[in-house]
Parts: structure tokens; sequence; C-alpha cells
């Protein structure tokens, strides 16, 4: 279906169009600065999980270090009897924040509780082990927050990316080709309009000017007669 069948050629729609493109080139601007916002976030989200990783591989180290530790020093029977005893994870809760209007999750809570008193009663190995890996847990956590945020971030990217390349490549266009058609249509009217209208002067001035030939030709006739009944 070609453009022209779908545009009326008036003065209103083009000021309508006018505004639509103004209107579009402001949601344009709007979403290229979300996307520099985006883009922006993404990195310093993907700096610190890339921080968060490197700590995890230390962690582990430390970790696979202690237990080691712990069952050299207190032994694996006081190992296995001290890891029963404590207690579970507490629930995991994910709440979300919004930015730019991206829901990132949040992870709240999934941590065990253990008192002072118990762990300064346990053997130092054993007491080293469970802090190391309390930590490992928490980091864990942080990086599934982290590499969660990441795929949202990306997702909302690409989104963003093709609205605003829908609207700076197809639909901007478009309203500029219907402006540039109306123009050509209302102008094209007004010449038709300025051709017509001269075409009734001129009609109208030869009409003019045969009703003065004619009425000269009454007047000569008039005096004519009158001319030869004097005569007579």
């Amino acid at each position: 279906m070609s453009l022209s069948s779908n545009i009326r050629p008036t003065r209103l729609e083009y000021i309508r169009t006018k505004r639509r493109i103004l209107i579009a080139q402001k949601g344009l601007k709007l979403l290229k600065l979300k996307r520099q916002a985006l883009i922006l976030e993404f990195f310093n989200t993907n700096k610190t999980a890339a921080a968060l990783r490197g700590n995890l591989q230390s962690e582990l180290v430390r970790g696979y270090e202690a237990i080691r530790m712990a069952e050299m020093l207190a032994g694996s029977m006081r190992l296995e009897n001290e890891s029963m005893k404590i207690p579970e994870l507490e629930n995991l809760h994910v709440m979300s924040k919004s930015i730019m209007g991206v829901h990132i999750p949040k992870l709240i809570g999934g941590q065990r509780e253990l008192l002072e008193e118990y762990l300064i009663e346990l053997p130092t190995s054993i007491n080293e082990a469970i802090r190391s890996y309390q930590r490992i847990h928490k980091i864990v956590l942080d990086i599934a927050e982290k590499e969660t945020a990441l795929r949202k971030l990306l997702l909302e990217i690409e989104k963003t990316k093709r609205k605003s390349n829908a609207i700076e490549n197809v639909f901007i266009p478009k309203l500029v080709s219907a402006v540039k058609f109306i123009t050509f249509r209302l102008a094209e009217m007004e010449r038709d309009t300025f051709i017509m209208l001269k075409t009734v002067k001129r009609k109208m001035g030869e009409r003019e000017a045969a009703a003065e030939e004619t009425e000269e030709e009454k007047k000569e006739i008039v005096v004519s007669n009158e001319g030869v009944q004097d005569f007579k």
C-alpha cells in the first residue's frame, strides 16, 4: 500500500505529523540516554561481579586449606560432629530494586546465625573453617545477584537499542516522508486553486467586456434611431 493512500493532505494533518516528529525525536533522545545509563550500570556491575569472582576463587582456596588444617588438628570425627551442630540457613528472600525501569533482584537472608560463644568454644582450626565458608556462601549469593542483574541489564539494553533503531531508522523517516508528501500536495492544491482563480477571473473579465460591448452596441443603436427620427 502506497504512502499517499494513508495520509490526508490537509494542514491539520501536517501540523499533527510535525508534532509527532518532535515527540519521536524527544523519545529517541530519552531512549539513547537510558541506553547509555544502562550500559554504564552494566559495566559497573560487571566490574563488581569480576571482583567477586576473584574473591571467591581466593576464598575457596583458603576454605579448602582451612578444612584440611581442621581435619589434621581436630580430627575428621570432631569436624563432622561440629558440622552437624551448625544451624540451618535462614530463608532466602528475593527483593527487587529498579534501575532505569529494570527490576534488579536483591537477595536478603540465606545466612546462618552463629553465636560467638559457640564459635569461641570450638578449636581455632574449626572456627576458621566455619568463618571461611560463611564468607564463601555470602560471596556466592552476591555473585548470583550480580549475574542475574547483568542478564537483565543486557536484555534491557538490547530492547532499548531495538526501540531506538526502529524510531530513528523507520518511524521518523516515515513521518518525514509524510510531511514531504503533505507539503507537496498542499503546494499542488494551491497551484490548482491559483490557476482556477485566474481562469475564473479571466472569464469574468471576458463576460464584463462582452457585457460592455453589448451595452455600447445598444447605445449606438438607440443613438442611430434617434438620428433617423430627427432627420424625418
